[in-house]
């Protein structure tokens, strides 16, 4: 394989400055749309439902773009009850974010 026609992987490559820029990502579980009149009447306690199961992806997003989904998993090693996401899909970012 002719090394000239392959790719720069710029994730692997540690020279680049931009590699160790932090990044929000924001996990979406699902959304809820509650009528106004519902809404201004919720208090502590009060369960809004979701579009969305426990059992169903969730959708990982940088600013409004999606980039990848995946399920949310607790760390049972932790003990924590620190959640995770295990990606099960990664978006096609070719385009850029």
């Amino acid at each position: 394989m002719d090394d000239s026609t392959a790719k720069p992987n710029f994730a692997a490559d540690t020279s680049n400055p931009f590699t160790a820029v932090p990044i929000e990502i924001t996990v979406s579980v699902g959304k809820a749309r509650p009528l106004v009149r519902d809404l201004v009447m919720l208090g502590a306690n009060a369960v809004l439902t979701l579009d969305k199961r426990v059992d169903d992806p969730v959708e990982l997003f940088v600013g409004e773009k999606l980039i990848a989904r995946g399920m949310l998993e607790e760390d049972e090693a932790s003990g924590s009850g620190q959640l995770n996401v295990r990606l099960t899909e990664i978006i096609n970012l070719q385009s850029g974010l």
